[in-house]
């Protein structure tokens, strides 16, 4: 089954957006004059990576957006774990993004906190454990990504890719189901780009699902499950690499020929 559902399915329609991870049903969503994205609908199940690619500009952030419950659609349903996000209250929203990690382009990391601080940040914020149990979490969390003997370290003091090796802690630090990845491999030399999606790679195999928005087609390759191909608010084809090197479509021959980058 690929993710994409361009036709609603006839029959168990509501277990099956119940079973996905996230679901787009006809979402479209303008900023003032522009049409960011135009009654795109996609499915992506539990457990699975799922890569968005396109130009920039073409509103894969937006979408990324969507599902945190930062933007809503104009119309149409974002469903994250069958539950219509744009409908939520103010409470029932933060519940389900205690479920979400975010790793931000930039990394977004807190400047004024040490690396420790920013990934136990979200452990002091959304849980009841105590200073000690929080502290040894941040730990584990650093020393997954590679970063055990940085706790105390300033994010200034840290590279590109210590940066988002350190934003990935942060993201893993509450154990969500779900993780969106803003680009990557973005602003990194490729042989850290390849170490990043080592990592995600090993959240995918933890059984994570992973929403990538990158640029970098070997990069998604590597880690998608399912690739789909955004241009101008729509999403023109979908489906594994392999079926989207196939493509007749010029553009998406044209992404999935490319070397890509950051």
């Amino acid at each position: 089954m690929t993710a994409v559902d361009l036709g609603e399915r006839q029959g168990g329609a509501a277990a099956t957006a119940a079973a996905d991870a996230v679901r787009f049903r006809h979402v479209s969503k303008r900023f003032g004059t522009q049409a960011v994205l135009r009654d795109v609908s996609f499915a992506i199940p539990a457990g699975r990576a799922f890569c968005l690619l396109g130009r920039s500009g073409t509103g894969k952030s937006v979408m990324l957006r969507h599902i945190a419950g930062l933007v809503r659609p104009d119309e149409g349903q974002v469903l994250v774990g069958g539950r219509d996000v744009g409908a939520l209250s103010s409470r029932d929203l933060a519940s389900v993004r205690t479920g979400i990690g975010f790793l931000f382009q930039n990394a977004a990391l807190f400047d004024s906190m040490t690396v420790g601080e920013n990934v136990a940040f979200p452990l002091r914020r959304h849980t009841r454990l105590t200073e000690a149990e929080i502290v040894a979490r941040a730990h584990q969390r650093l020393a997954a990504v590679g970063l055990e003997h940085d706790y105390g370290k300033m994010p200034g003091q840290l590279s590109g890719g210590m940066r988002k090796r350190a934003g990935l802690a942060r993201a893993m630090a509450l154990e969500p189901a779900l993780l969106l990845v803003d680009e990557p491999s973005a602003g990194l030399d490729p042989m850290t780009a390849v170490e990043i999606d080592d990592l995600l790679l090993e959240r995918k195999r933890a059984g994570t699902t992973l929403v990538i928005v990158t640029h970098n087609i070997p990069g998604a390759r590597r880690l998608a499950d399912e690739i789909a191909v955004l241009h101008d608010g729509r999403i023109l084809e979908s489906g594994t690499a392999a079926a989207l090197d196939a493509s007749e479509h010029p553009l998406v021959r044209r992404f999935m020929r490319s070397v890509g980058g950051g």
